[in-house]
Order: C-alpha cells, then sequence, then structure tokens
C-alpha cells in the first residue's frame, strides 16, 4: 500500500477534477457573463458617456476600455481552455501546453487617479474583471502547478488540502 501511496499514479489528482468542479462552472459563467456585460456596455451606453468626457479622460477612457477587453479575452481563453479539459476534448497535459499562450497578468489597469475619472460602470468592470482575473490566476496555480516531489514522510492528503485552501482563499 505505501508502495502504491508512493507513486503518483495511485494519488487522486485534485487539479485533474477541478474542471468538474461547481466552482469552476460558477466561475466560467461569471467570466462569460462578465465578458458579455462589458461588450454591451462598451458598445452602448459606454460610448455614449465617453463622448461626454474631456480629452485626457477621453484618452484614459480608450486605453483602459482596450486593456479590459484584452483582460477579459485572456480570462475567456483561459476558461474555455479548461472548459475544454472538463468536456474530454483535450487532457490537462493539452491545456496546460496550449495555456502558454494565454497571459493572465496582460493589461493591468492604469493609475488609481485616472481611473477615477472614468464613468463609475467602466470602473465596476474594471473591479470585477481584476477580482475575476485573481481568481483564475490562483486556481491557475492549483491546477497547473507540479506535484511536489512525494516523500513518505507525513499524511499525503496534505498537499491535497493544501492546494484545496489555496484555491478558495481570497
Amino acid at each position: 500500500m505505501s508502495e502504491r501511496l508512493q507513486s503518483g499514479s495511485a494519488l487522486v489528482q485534485f487539479s485533474e477534477r477541478l474542471t468538474n468542479s461547481a466552482a469552476f462552472a460558477s466561475l466560467f459563467r461569471e467570466g462569460m457573463d462578465l465578458v458579455e456585460e462589458t461588450a454591451a456596455y462598451l458598445d452602448g451606453a459606454g460610448r455614449t458617456e465617453a463622448k461626454t468626457l474631456d480629452r485626457a479622460a477621453s484618452l484614459t477612457y480608450a486605453t483602459e476600455s482596450m486593456r479590459l477587453t484584452t483582460r477579459l479575452m485572456q480570462l475567456a481563453s483561459w476558461l474555455l481552455l479548461h472548459r475544454a479539459v472538463k468536456e474530454g476534448e483535450m487532457t490537462l497535459t493539452q491545456a496546460n501546453r496550449e495555456k502558454t499562450k494565454v497571459k493572465l497578468s496582460a493589461a493591468d489597469p492604469g493609475p488609481t487617479d485616472m481611473l477615477e475619472k472614468l464613468p463609475q460602470q467602466l470602473q465596476d468592470l474594471i473591479a470585477r474583471s481584476m477580482s475575476l482575473q485573481s481568481r483564475v490566476r490562483r486556481l491557475d496555480i492549483t491546477i497547473h502547478t507540479p506535484p511536489a516531489e512525494r516523500q513518505p514522510t507525513g499524511n499525503p492528503l496534505v498537499p491535497q488540502l493544501d492546494r484545496l485552501k489555496a484555491a478558495f482563499e481570497r
């Protein structure tokens, strides 16, 4: 039995099952909804609000809306990639290779003093996208960090529990 526990194949791989969880499904839906909401805002009310801004704020609006859409497209790519794992369309190993094309650190927002000049709804969308990005980054680390060298010392469930704790910390 201890030989089986020492081999990587005998341990339950939490990261491989995480994309099938209710937490991932909720995160996926939230991400896709945020993409749709942002697109509707930028094509509708946001366009109207941008026309009322002074020149400096208008430039900030254009910059931040581009950063926001870039960030959301990267997050959507990551979420869709991992949904493909959930649906059995690719393995976690394949997703790990493909995810190198996704930049989860891309397009952080500019200085707070500039963001405060933007319409409130855009500020809210930016804040929500940053929260989503933070959660996806944590989940990415949880899913794709290679297991530490397994040694027979201690409880073999501790690394799994630590990953679970890290995935849901805020």
